[in-house]
């Protein structure tokens, strides 16, 4: 017998956007493991913070916001192994994912490591991708339109290619890409279908025309969604 593990979707950070089911299984768990800034509290944490208990065992998974892919990687190695070291003693573990766990997830690098070894179960969450397009009243697609999704990270090139198919397109981890995809975003016409949304369901939600975004400021959890419908209807 071994314990079971949980990916839990927590959402984009309203605790209020956390799943019933989410919270049943966090309420049952003898162990919760989380990703953490190397200092500094973990964001998933917060948002079920009051729904932890003392005798729950926690694991904080610190991971080190370099570009380097390395490092970060020797910490999720690490974290696996310290999480089999419960499920094999028979502890179900949960890991908390903001967002959801499958959709640009961090409990993705666990369920890589240790999905086939043990019993796994992934509770959804309401992803970045449709808070953001709630909390700025935009619809992502309709009838049979196709949705383009791109993080940020990629190169100018290959957000152009894509973009310029799109008919509805969303652009995720921005940071310190914001002016990157807002070049390519005017050199295709693009500017005034776009808004940039930023911390969705928080209380530091900001919501703007894309001209309007600081480069400087931009955090990792912001987003660009476009939709300009298919080239008949433009």
């Amino acid at each position: 017998m071994t314990g079971t593990l949980y990916g839990l979707g927590v959402g984009p950070g309203d605790p209020e956007l956390v799943t019933l089911k989410a919270i049943r299984v966090l309420r049952g768990l003898p162990v919760v493991a989380y990703p953490a800034p190397e200092d500094g509290a973990s964001f998933a944490r917060s948002v079920v913070a009051s729904r932890l208990s003392p005798a729950q065992t926690e694991i904080a998974i610190r991971v080190p916001m370099t570009r380097s892919a390395a490092p970060a990687q020797a910490v999720y190695d690490r974290a696996a192994l310290e999480i089999a070291g419960h499920l094999e003693a028979d502890r179900d573990v949960g890991v908390l994912c903001q967002g959801d766990p499958f959709f640009y997830g961090s409990f993705i690098q666990i369920f890589d490591r240790l999905a086939a070894k043990f019993p796994t179960r992934v509770v959804p969450g309401v992803s970045s991708l449709t808070a953001c397009a709630a909390a700025a009243g935009l619809p992502l697609v309709t009838r049979d339109e196709i949705l383009t999704v791109l993080p940020a990270t990629l190169s100018e090139t290959e957000l152009e290619k894509h973009l310029k198919q799109a008919e509805s397109a969303a652009i995720l981890k921005l940071g310190r890409h914001l002016s990157k995809a807002r070049r390519v975003l005017k050199r295709l016409g693009l500017v005034e279908r776009a808004s940039y949304i930023e911390h969705a369901s928080l209380e530091s939600q900001k919501i703007l025309p894309l001209d309007a975004a600081d480069p400087a400021s931009a955090p990792y959890f912001s987003m660009i969604l476009v939709r300009r419908g298919r080239k008949g209807e433009r």
